[in-house]
């Protein structure tokens, strides 16, 4: 039995900084690639977590599911239990702006969301969930350093994939909003509840303005430089 109830992990299996695919395969993907003696602490409901080495720091990777209540349940035993402090949310996104183009990077500086998540914290108003700046600025320090560019701004967190709606994420592009995503907002919200760091950096796989979309094989090669600047910000924390 782990710690917690979700991971099967004992105190000390987690380092203190985790990368957080949604994809659970995508996680073993860059254990078995990125990481140095790469030991697998989870398997439970296949949501496979690792932990090892990348350039002789100690990091994890963990899948997290689709959906904040998917990423609030791990994000909340990631901190809670465990004592991770830097989370780092490595995704996917659907760009709801002409020059946010397929292949970009984006950092997600804040997280609007239309979900109620965030009213289980019982606050007299609407808090807004935002990226931690040390985060951010090691991830443009690392993406600088690699030749990658990166965009920054507020995304959306949303709770439907399949909206029966259209048109509604042309209201959020008004606002500015640079993409859409699932689990960001809940991510800020348990970060800062808890006490931790937390950024969500997402390759644009698609855009509402142009209806374009990423080859399987093309989302491959532009999630890998996402993991490159992810990796590469242990030099920079």
């Amino acid at each position: 039995m782990g710690a917690s109830l979700h991971i099967d992990a004992q105190i000390g299996d987690i380092a203190e900084t985790i990368l957080l695919p949604g994809d659970p395969l995508r996680a073993k993907f860059i254990a078995e690639n990125f990481f140095e003696n790469a030991e697998c602490f989870n398997k439970t409901r296949n949501m496979f977590g690792y932990t090892g080495t990348y350039k002789g720091e100690k990091i994890s990777v963990m899948g997290t599911g689709m959906g904040m209540p998917s990423i609030a349940i791990y994000s909340h035993e990631l901190i809670d239990v465990y004592g991770c402090k830097n989370l780092i949310r490595i995704g996917s996104a659907g760009s709801y702006q002409a020059d946010i183009e397929l292949k970009d990077l984006v950092l997600a500086t804040a997280s609007s969301t239309d979900s109620n998540f965030q009213y289980t914290f019982d606050l007299p108003g609407y808090y807004s969930p935002s990226a931690d700046f040390d985060l951010i600025l090691a991830a443009k320090k690392s993406a600088d350093k690699n030749g990658i560019k990166v965009k920054a701004g507020n995304v959306l967190s949303a709770d439907v994939f399949y909206d029966d709606d259209p048109d509604t994420w042309k209201r959020w592009a008004k606002m500015g909003v640079l993409a859409v995503e699932m689990e960001s907002a809940a991510l800020y919200l348990n970060a800062a509840r808890y006490g931790a760091k937390a950024l969500t950096m997402v390759t644009i796989s698609d855009n509402f303005v142009t209806g374009g979309r990423l080859s399987n094989e093309e989302r491959e090669k532009s999630f890998t430089d996402m993991m490159t600047v992810a990796l590469g910000m242990s030099e920079f924390i």
